[in-house]
């Protein structure tokens, strides 16, 4: 399990004081992306080499809501992989409340599209 944190920003909150449904999946990503550094993987350095992680599903449940100055956390669970996929589990925390949870499934390819 990798675990990372931030903290919500007031232009991620939409006219309801509450972060924006949309947003989370940019929260999802960070921590997918602070996974890969904390595993010796520069995303972007794949990217320059022609690999891309292309995410191809997303389940995501909305739980509660964050709000301006939350102190989020983000778990990432790798559930399943292969030679050129992998199933992620995400859950955003605030404190011990469960906000969001996701299941998140990806592919890697190359500069062609293929495996």
């Amino acid at each position: 399990m990798h675990q990372c944190s931030l903290d919500v920003r007031s232009y991620d909150c939409d006219l309801y004081h509450h972060v924006n449904h949309a947003v989370y999946l940019n929260y999802l990503e960070f921590a997918r992306v602070q996974m890969l550094k904390a595993g010796g993987i520069d995303f972007f350095v794949l990217a320059e080499k022609g690999i891309q992680l292309v995410v191809t599903d997303i389940h995501i449940s909305y739980r509660g809501s964050a709000l301006a100055d939350d102190r989020l956390e983000i778990r990432t669970v790798p559930v399943e992989h292969g030679a050129a996929y992998g199933v992620l589990d995400q859950t955003i925390l605030r404190g011990e409340e469960v906000l969001t949870t996701a299941r998140v499934k990806f592919v890697c390819i190359d500069g062609a599209g293929g495996p």
